[in-house]
């Protein structure tokens, strides 16, 4: 359980800079830096969408189910 919600937190994290990255690089920039910085904020904003739901997946699948015994007059 605590292992997903770390997962979670780095996707989102990895997200938001990625984020970051993109958008303070203005469009059209023909430097090859600044068009380097550019791609590596699309490629770590999209891997943060993969980790953060990997984290969910993995936090949906750890749950805790109630038994059958709660299910029955037993």
């Amino acid at each position: 359980m605590k292992m997903a919600l770390g997962v979670i937190i780095i996707g989102v994290i990895m997200f938001v800079s990625g984020l970051i990255l993109f958008y303070t690089i203005e469009l059209g920039q023909t430097e090859p830096v600044l068009r380097l910085i550019k791609n590596t904020g699309t490629f770590v904003g999209i891997s943060g969408m993969g980790v953060g739901l990997a984290g969910i997946l993995l936090y949906l699948i750890n749950r805790n189910e109630p038994s059958m015994r709660e299910y029955t007059n037993e």
